[in-house]
């Protein structure tokens, strides 16, 4: 018997079908019964996370303690939250529901911690990057993050921008010149912090590229079937 999950979506819309998608792919299926129980709260009216981290929007958290509550309402066992930068509000959250709540900047780390990258970059929006959400997940692991400088991170901004206007030439051209510089600094990994990167960056022979919505798609899907043995649902 499957476990249900829910996700906390809206954080974007594509970031949540783009979640969903990974679980359906990543899902060793023969039929439709074989798939995961997914229940989706596409709550696009959560206010913007990173302005809120800034100091200059409305607090979203209400909101994405409504969108848990109603999951788990609903009959998820347990949740992930289909948005980077919302894992900031990530305790206040999971103290309001009974069940668990997948991390994905913690899994993303300890994914990394398990592939031997001791040293890995991050390319990350800036409310992501001010969080710390990644330095300090990977800090638990004993991983030391890479930010880009001041000049770079303006070029990935630059580059995510442009790939939400789906200009994709010109995030690619910006997101690729702060991985080389990465790669130059001698990292062999980068997380890919932010949904818009992984669409434009690839893993090569020279640097592999960390996707969290990947790594979170795989967990949850060993966890519905019952084969992770580190998370056990009561």
């Amino acid at each position: 018997m499957q476990n249900v999950v829910g996700i906390i979506g809206g954080m974007g819309p594509l970031a949540t079908v783009d979640l969903m998608s990974k679980i359906i792919s990543y899902t060793p299926a023969r039929r439709d019964q074989d798939h995961i129980h997914i229940i989706a709260d596409n709550y696009t009216q959560i206010p913007d996370r990173t302005t809120a981290i800034l100091g200059k929007g409305t607090d979203p958290t209400p909101y994405i303690v409504q969108s848990a509550q109603r999951l788990q309402n609903a009959g998820a066992e347990f949740l992930v939250i289909a948005c980077n930068t919302a894992h900031f509000y990530f305790e206040i959250v999971k103290k309001s529901v009974s069940i668990p709540i997948l991390h994905m900047p913690l899994e993303t780390a300890r994914f990394a911690q398990e592939n031997n990258f001791r040293k890995v970059g991050l390319i990350a929006t800036d409310g992501t990057i001010k969080t710390k959400l990644y330095q300090k997940s990977c800090e638990h692991y004993g991983i030391n993050v890479i930010e880009p400088d001041k000049e770079m991170q303006e070029k990935v901004m630059q580059g995510i921008y442009a790939i939400k206007a789906s200009n994709l030439d010109t995030g690619l051209l910006c997101l690729s010149r702060v991985a080389n510089k990465m790669r130059e600094n001698g990292v062999a990994a980068i997380i890919a912090g932010c949904t818009e990167v992984p669409l434009v960056l690839q893993s090569s022979e020279d640097i592999r590229i960390i996707d969290p919505a990947e790594v979170l798609a795989k967990m949850v899907i060993r966890i519905a079937n019952g084969t992770d043995k580190e998370f056990q649902i009561v």
